[in-house]
């Protein structure tokens, strides 16, 4: 039976560009998927556009597509991303200049449009989930509204004959479910093959997390070559069989173990993960070892999708401030903690406006709080970090300005201050009408 071959070049927008380049040349690949954006993500690529309207897309785009796209335009291999963020009209217009200055005339690069939905969600004075208030209430401050397409756009793209299709925000399981509905014709409410089909991208689109990274720990799960990590490989065929697989002698390890935590990252419910395109089951999937670095997933199953879409709602919401210093040697636990007791009395006295404040040693008590850490043994050096936050940066900046000056007025020995103070883009989900949300397909030629 014909089977597709779907590569994870990318699990997100910083990621590593090696390992999508071993893909293209070695993986016999029919198609290259880039998973590039989170929530905040496209919140700050909108920020950018807004800044420079030629700009919004995927910071690495030029990069990774210089790298790729002459391998994947001389074997044959269509490439599918993300990248577009807030500009998917701007990502493929660069695509196509790249294109053509690596030589690679006459790809066709679609832009699948339509995610962005901020005028429909203000009109609509939609309900925030996490809140329950209302997008009005955010006034001046929302950035950004992005539906969560699914895969129908990126099909109808890649019938017009696409090389390369850029999406904004697309659901991403959706981005490997596409070209299985475009090469094997599966109809649309065949929520068996669906589910399946969204099992295998939701494997798939964190790239890394599902061969051995994000999963390495010494002692417990060995995982071999962390620095030459392969990315997987998803050999699908028609009637859903998925196997998943790496290039042979790339670092890394793809095994039940990698593949079963990958499968409840980031899962609610695994009888119900929604997707625009279907409500996946995965509470039914089996997971077998049928070789090296060769592993079975089946089991996916589905029921019909719903209607409505997910929406990303991005806004600014205050500022950051933050200041750190290190105390080491005999003592420093008790000096670290001396240096938070006079910051935390200092922001006190000069009654800086300051929310969510927290204070804490690195390494000892900042993941877990006090409670895990009463019995830590004494360390030999300690960082204390003082955070808050302000609805002005002015009074964000306070913070680690009375951190650094610790340095003269703090406990003995205080070294390597830090001082920040950072925007807070924060994210809200909403819910539009499918009806209401309408992608749509244009096209780039390199010439």
């Amino acid at each position: 039976m014909r089977r597709i071959r779907l590569g994870a070049g990318a699990g997100f927008s910083g990621d590593r560009i090696e390992p999508a380049v071993e893909l293209a040349e070695r993986g016999a690949l029919d198609y290259l998927i880039f998973e590039c954006l989170a929530e905040r993500t496209i919140a700050l690529a909108q920020q950018a556009r807004r800044a420079d309207p030629s700009l919004g897309y995927d910071p690495l785009l030029e990069a990774r597509m210089r790298a790729i796209l002459p391998i994947c335009a001389a074997k044959g291999v269509k490439i599918i991303s993300n990248m577009g963020a807030a500009n998917p009209l701007g990502a493929a217009r660069r695509i196509a200049e790249i294109a053509a200055e690596c030589g690679c005339r006459g790809l066709r690069i679609a832009a699948v449009t339509g995610d962005d939905v901020l005028e429909l969600m203000r009109a609509r004075n939609a309900e925030m989930e996490e809140t329950g208030g209302r997008i009005a209430d955010l006034g001046d401050r929302i950035i950004s509204a992005n539906a969560y397409l699914g895969a129908e756009p990126i099909v109808s793209a890649l019938a017009q004959g696409a090389d390369v299709v850029v999406t904004g925000r697309s659901s991403d399981p959706a981005l490997f479910l596409a070209p299985l509905l475009h090469e094997f014709g599966w109809r649309r409410d065949d929520w068996r093959l669906l589910g399946q089909g969204a099992l295998a991208g939701h494997l798939l689109e964190c790239a890394g997390q599902v061969s051995g990274g994000y999963f390495a720990d010494p002692g417990f799960k060995e995982t071999p070559d962390l620095a030459r990590l392969g990315f997987p490989i998803g050999e699908i065929s028609a009637d859903g069989d998925l196997v998943l697989s790496k290039i042979e002698g790339s670092g890394g390890r793809i095994t039940e173990a990698t593949c079963k935590e990958q499968l409840l990252y980031e899962i609610h419910d695994p009888a119900r993960y929604i997707q625009p395109d279907v409500v996946a089951d995965f509470s039914q999937a089996t997971v077998r070892e049928i070789g090296p670095d060769r592993v079975r997933v089946a089991g996916g199953r589905g029921s019909p999708r719903p209607d409505a879409l997910k929406v990303s709602i991005g806004y600014l919401d205050g500022y950051i401030g933050e200041g750190q210093i290190s105390y080491a040697g005999a003592g420093a636990l008790a000096r670290g903690r001396l240096a938070i007791d006079i910051v935390r009395e200092r922001l006190a006295q000069t009654q800086v406006a300051a929310t969510e404040l927290r204070f804490e040693i690195i390494g000892l008590n900042a993941l877990h709080g006090d409670r895990l850490s009463r019995d830590a043994h004494e360390p030999y050096e300690v960082r204390v970090r003082v955070a808050g936050h302000a609805l002005s940066r002015q009074e964000a900046a306070r913070i680690g300005a009375e951190v650094e000056t610790l340095y003269t007025n703090g406990p003995a020995a205080g070294g390597g201050v830090v001082k920040s103070t950072r925007e807070v883009i924060a994210v809200a989900s909403a819910y539009a009408p499918r009806e209401a949300v309408r992608p749509s397909v244009s096209f780039e030629v390199a010439r």
